[in-house]
């Protein structure tokens, strides 16, 4: 059983710290979204296409939405410390050991499955507990946590560029491994929970004030399109961050000193996306903001196709725009599992909702890589967003409530 600490340090500190601690604990998490500065130098080291050099990403991002659907069962059981410094140790090990890979499948074991095992650990502890320490400010402690995971690239991303170019790709995974085996176990020994105090989801605001089980919640028809809707918008998202360093180099003509440059900028509107469109679905509803992402999204994919050498100004407002997007959907999925399905499962109920990030990754990643390989263009990716984004809009409009 978890058992709470409960001493005159713990009482005296600011919880405000928990919240920073939480953030930096993030952005180490939210490395993977820095993918697409390795892949160019995974796909010269390992002589592979655009589907192999996508397969440790994609593995990475489903192993770390399917192992948040267990580690979740054991939050309550485990002290903080304890889940977040095993899950940090395997994020280091999983780290180190691809700087040891020799081909692309054992790096896709070592940074798929084991460096995503490691974050789906970790993700919901510093999550859970601000939102203890703060049950009147829920929201915005958990967007603020929460934030560090999307803003990761902004730092990340050119100290992985730096690491690669200094060191060789490689190295640079070993370092990063060293690194992160280092700061999370160490940091989360300040993360505690506070004594006695429950974290309550209230349910004013709740389309239906009911709660449903998880299995009730999946009987519904609402949960079927939630689901697929959320796939959509993930298999977009990570789609495009996966391959936002190359777009960047080889259609618009960036140098590969540059585009990081442009990763760290990305990363910042993916930061934003979450407390906004959360926000926003709080004041509107779901399907009006599932709407508009979809035809924000929609109409950057458009935008694109127009895209070629010199054509900045398109990439930075379309990539920019996507990147929100994937942002908003990490915000939009909860809160219309909240308003759907009430407070009191909530946690079991977006637990299965999330493995939909995972099949996302997998999907989006995968079939993406097969058909930039085989037409060799990148408008063959745009105009597969596109027709996601068609797809999504019906879903979402057409979409009942809890029935």
């Amino acid at each position: 059983m978890l058992e709470y600490q409960n001493n005159q340090k713990i009482r005296e500190t600011n919880p405000w710290v928990y919240v920073f601690l939480g953030i930096v604990i993030m952005m180490c998490l939210g490395t993977v979204y820095s993918w697409s500065i390795f892949r160019g130098s995974v796909e010269a080291l390992f002589d592979v296409g655009t589907v192999q050099s996508g397969m440790p990403y994609m593995f990475s991002l489903a192993f770390y939405a399917f192992s948040m659907l267990v580690s979740g069962k054991y939050i309550d059981r485990f002290t903080p410390t304890s889940m977040m410094s095993v899950g940090g140790i395997l994020v280091g090990i999983g780290w180190f050991a691809s700087g040891y890979a020799e081909n692309i499948y054992m790096l896709t074991l070592t940074y798929g499955a084991i460096v995503g095992i490691g974050v789906g650990i970790i993700y919901g502890v510093p999550i859970s507990v601000v939102a203890k320490w703060f049950p009147n400010k829920r929201g915005l402690v958990v967007g603020l946590v929460l934030t560090g995971f999307g803003l990761s690239p902004f730092v990340t991303a050119p100290a992985a560029k730096a690491l690669i170019e200094t060191f060789g790709v490689l190295d640079a995974f070993k370092i990063l491994g060293l690194s992160f085996a280092i700061i999370i176990p160490l940091l989360s020994k300040y993360i505690k929970l506070p004594e006695g105090r429950l974290f309550i989801i209230k349910p004013h605001h709740l389309e239906n004030s009911d709660s449903f089980s998880t299995q009730e919640m999946m009987k519904t028809k609402s949960f079927k399109s939630l689901y697929i809707c959320f796939v959509l918008g993930t298999m977009i998202g990570l789609t495009i961050i996966g391959m936002t360093n190359n777009i960047g180099v080889d259609l618009i003509g960036l140098s590969s000193l540059t585009a990081p440059l442009f990763v760290s900028v990305f990363a910042v509107f993916n930061g934003i996306g979450r407390p906004l469109f959360g926000w926003l679905t709080d004041k509107l509803s779901y399907k009006k903001v599932m709407l508009l992402s979809f035809i924000l999204i929609l109409t950057s994919a458009s935008l694109m196709l127009f895209a070629n050498e010199g054509s900045v100004v398109i990439y930075i407002i379309s990539f920019s725009i996507f990147w929100m997007n994937l942002g908003g959907w990490l915000a939009i999925a909860p809160t219309s599992t909240l308003l759907l399905y009430g407070g009191k499962n909530y946690s079991q109920n977006y637990g299965v909702v999330f493995t939909a990030y995972g099949i996302g990754a997998i999907a989006g990643v995968y079939v993406s890589g097969l058909l930039f390989d085989y037409f060799n263009h990148h408008d063959v990716i745009f105009y597969f967003i596109i027709s996601l984004c068609l797809l999504g809009i019906v879903l979402s409009q057409s979409m009942p409530k809890n029935q």
